[in-house]
């Protein structure tokens, strides 16, 4: 697989310096407002007069100005976008031996709320933007995203890895907050992966990667925030799309649903259906060593297999609804649900073995677990615009239901070293129901001020009640009796915080400092033995951000930010969460939150090449150990607080346009991961070196039709204490526009090679283990996406400008 990506990266890079030598011509231009006011942080495009593919793409300056550099002869088109305003389109724009510098007539973008009806095709997005302090992903942009959940797109997401538990990181780091629609989940682990899992592509609009956010969210998350954005129509009238996927593996899945939007000047009203099935396997293998009392000596080993069918269903709804009161004032309402039902149904075979190898015993077990799971998520906004200005308050109050009720029962035969069973099946039942209640509300105000001085301020209150319960019975052939293991839990968590924000431009310098102030109060109490934990602390958390334009192709950037992870819900929950009979997981309610130090410093070169250099510091990282009982046999997962971990790491993002038809975007990044801390009282230090590296080729062919060829590879990594192998995989698809381009089809195969198989090791004090799982990772799939409804008010399509000509060529995205 590296040898592949070796191989895919000479190819690009070679095609790359064949194309580096064109003629120095430029297009300069400015953008203002209606007001004639300069429009700063414009998105700028350049595309090809002929096809419309994006050649460059570039951003405003406070002043409004733009301009773009050694360009070849030839006919281009400039395409502005700015938040708030209608994307505008230029005359075409020609560079040839006469006239190799074009200055554009003024651009005067439209305020959307006027005529957001005008706009019927847009240029095709990006796959991958590299935007100030994040990296957005343009779901629709790619084929081989079709049939996709929100987790898988998560493991194509450059820099961002996902383990075998569902366990997602950014840069090598752990502890990152997952929003939707700018909203926190709240949720991690496996309940955060079955979320995920019933996300489908077709109903995403953007995945945004945030390293070092701002003030203004939630200090949470030690590597960061990942925002996945939905889609939501603004277009006036009646319109939405219906889509349909079917993904086949070993095992077939099928997905589909329909969006609908209808807005007018005052009202718009959105709401959505998407639904599927599932169905896949895991083969997980382990092989452990035992040692004895010192640690030292082996004992014995065991190894085992164990194979997990599951499948399952789910359906999400959505309905919103938002209202213009005045050009001023707008309200809105929104409520989701996510309903899911899911089983497994686990198989396996373990064997005790002596010191020699010869088996002692043999343990088979078989189990059945049902987990029915649903979300209901509310949120009413709020927002006012005092003037022309931009200086606006804004609130948002939330309620969010999580209900999850498990059954489960595993079977334990015992059979001896000549394979005769030993006494009679063991059969555990256990029935889990958990439920959470979150409660949110918060304000924000934004007063720009003059000379580029601007204030942002909020605060923030949000209320957590968990309830989980778990009672286990047990039958060794005498009848059911309670197991010890049963349990009852309630956690409480109330967080209060405020922030402030200062930015300021000062010629070529940008700069910005942000500081919040976050009070938790959390109570957890164990019901069962009836034992109590409080805890009440107050914690700063300041960041900085410095931006230096030296001149037009060099911009350097610094940033700098604290942040803090508490302890997820569910690992504070102390309960006994089973495998197998020799293999289970238990909470920790004595877990604290672990606090980051995130620095990093960028270059970026001609808008198309940026390097990033970080360091980040954790105190008392929370980490996931393994730890074994050598006589019973047993291993057990537990999360706990590990000392230190510190990590430096080199990122390098390119996007390049290679061809008109041909774009390719690069990712590479190596970093090292230190682990120091005491396990049991022994000194453990661990730290490994790592690389990371994404490769997405874009083709547009024309006549409709476009593609990809994408890969990734990573390294050996430690995750925890846990050493992961290599891994990767190789993506390819194809999409074509139909039915007058209302229609797309696409078409892709995910992972070529069957190389995105999980495998790894832990050995430190007396744990000694491989594991390695093998899953349904290679598969085709097939979409099919309709848009449907009113898309434009012809009478008012002239405010966009004088180049409807224009406009009707450039080619609608792959969506």
């Amino acid at each position: 697989m590296f040898k592949l990506m070796t191989l895919l990266t000479v190819m690009n890079l070679a095609f790359l310096s064949s194309q580096a030598q064109v003629k120095s011509g430029r297009i300069t231009g400015n953008v203002i407002d209606g007001t004639a006011k300069s429009i700063e942080a414009a998105s700028i495009s350049l595309l090809h007069a002929k096809d419309s593919s994006v050649l460059k793409m570039a951003t405003s300056n406070k002043k409004g100005e733009f301009g773009f550099e050694n360009l070849a002869e030839g006919n281009y088109l400039v395409s502005i976008s700015a938040v708030g305003y209608q994307t505008l389109y230029s005359k075409i724009a020609g560079i040839n031996a006469a006239n190799y510098s074009v200055m554009l007539k003024t651009m005067t973008l439209e305020d959307r709320a006027k005529n957001l009806s005008s706009v019927t095709v847009v240029a095709k997005r990006p796959l991958i933007e590299q935007k100030a302090g994040k990296t957005v992903i343009n779901v629709d942009a790619s084929p081989t995203n079709t049939g996709l959940n929100a987790l898988e797109l998560l493991e194509k997401a450059p820099g961002v890895s996902v383990d075998n538990d569902g366990n997602i990181s950014v840069r090598g780091k752990q502890g990152v907050l997952i929003m939707v629609d700018g909203k926190p989940t709240y949720m991690s682990g496996p309940d955060l992966a079955a979320l995920l899992k019933t996300m489908q592509a077709n109903s995403l609009d953007q995945i945004e990667i945030m390293t070092n956010p701002p003030a203004k969210y939630d200090a949470s998350g030690n590597s960061g925030i990942i925002n996945i954005k939905t889609k939501k129509g603004i277009i006036k009238g009646m319109n939405g799309n219906a889509n349909l996927n079917y993904n086949q593996g070993i095992y077939g899945r099928v997905n589909g649903g329909v969006n609908i939007n209808y807005r007018n000047n005052k009202l718009n009203i959105f709401g959505g259906f998407n639904g599927g099935t599932y169905e896949g396997f895991n083969k997980m293998t382990i092989d452990r060593k035992f040692y004895g009392k010192d640690k030292i000596t082996q004992d014995g080993s065991a190894d085992q297999v164990t194979r997990t069918n599951y499948d399952g269903s789910y359906e999400n709804v959505k309905f919103g609804i938002d209202y213009y009161f005045s050009k001023k004032d707008v309200a809105g309402f929104v409520v989701n649900g996510n309903f899911n039902d899911n089983h497994r149904n686990p198989v396996g075979d373990s064997y005790i073995r002596d010191v020699t190898g010869k088996t002692q015993y043999k343990l088979g077990s078989s189990g059945n677990d049902r987990q029915l799971g649903a979300n209901l998520s509310s949120n009413f906004n709020y927002k006012h615009s005092f003037d022309s200005t931009n200086r606006e308050l804004s609130a948002d109050a939330d309620y969010v239901y999580y209900n999850t009720k498990n059954n489960l029962e595993l079977n334990t035969l015992s059979f001896d070293a000549d394979d005769v069973k030993n006494g009679n099946t063991i059969v555990l039942r256990g029935n889990i129901p958990s439920a959470i209640n979150i409660y949110s509300a918060k304000i924000d105000y934004v007063h720009p001020f003059e000379r580029s001085l601007k204030l942002e301020t909020g605060v923030k209150t949000s209320f957590v009640h968990t309830d989980s319960k778990v009672a286990y019975d047990r039958n060794n052939g005498a009848g059911w009796s309670k197991d010890g293991r049963s349990n009852h839990f309630v956690y409480d968590e109330h967080i209060n915080a405020a922030y402030v924000i200062v930015s300021k431009s000062i010629k070529n310098l940008e700069l910005n400092a942000g500081l919040r102030l976050e009070n938790t109060v959390s109570r957890g109490h164990q019901l069962t033995n009836d034992s109590t934990f409080r805890r009440n602390y107050t914690n700063l958390f300041p960041n900085l951000g410095v931006g230096f334009n030296a001149n037009k192709k060099n911009q350097l950037n610094f940033s700098y930010s604290r942040r803090v992870s508490r302890p997820d819900y569910g690992d504070l929950n102390p309960f006994v969460s089973f495998i197998d009979s020799l293999t289970y997981s238990k909470g920790n309610p004595y877990l604290q939150p672990q606090f980051t130090n995130n620095f990093e410093i960028s270059h970026t070169y001609n808008r198309f090449l940026t390097t990033t250099v970080n360091y980040t510091h954790t105190n008392d990282i929370i980490t996931s150990l393994l730890k074994q009982d050598n006589e019973k046999r047993t291993t057990y997962q537990v999360r706990e607080n590990f000392s230190s971990m510190k990590q430096f790491g080199l990122a390098v993002t390119a996007n390049i346009p290679v061809k008109k038809w041909w774009s390719v975007n690069v990712y590479t990044n190596i970093y090292k991961n230190n682990y120091s801390g005491l396990y049991q009282n022994v000194p453990v230090e661990m730290g490994v070196t790592s690389f990371n590296g994404n490769i997405s080729n874009t083709l547009v062919f024309g006549k409709g039709w476009s593609g990809e060829l994408s890969g990734w590879y990573r390294t050996r990594a430690a995750e925890g204490l846990l050493i992961v192998n290599s891994m990767g995989a190789l993506n390819t698809g194809i999409s074509k526009q139909v039915l007058k381009t209302k229609g797309t089809v696409k078409f892709g195969v995910q992972d070529i090679l069957n190389t995105q198989q999980f495998s790894g090791f832990a050995k430190y004090s007396d744990v000694n283990l491989q594991i390695a799982g093998r899953r349904d990772s290679r598969s085709v799939n097939i979409s099919f996406n309709y848009r449907f409804g009113k898309k434009d008010i012809p009478s008012a399509r002239r405010k966009t400008g004088g180049s409807d000509d224009e406009q009707n060529r450039v080619k609608t995205g792959g969506n």
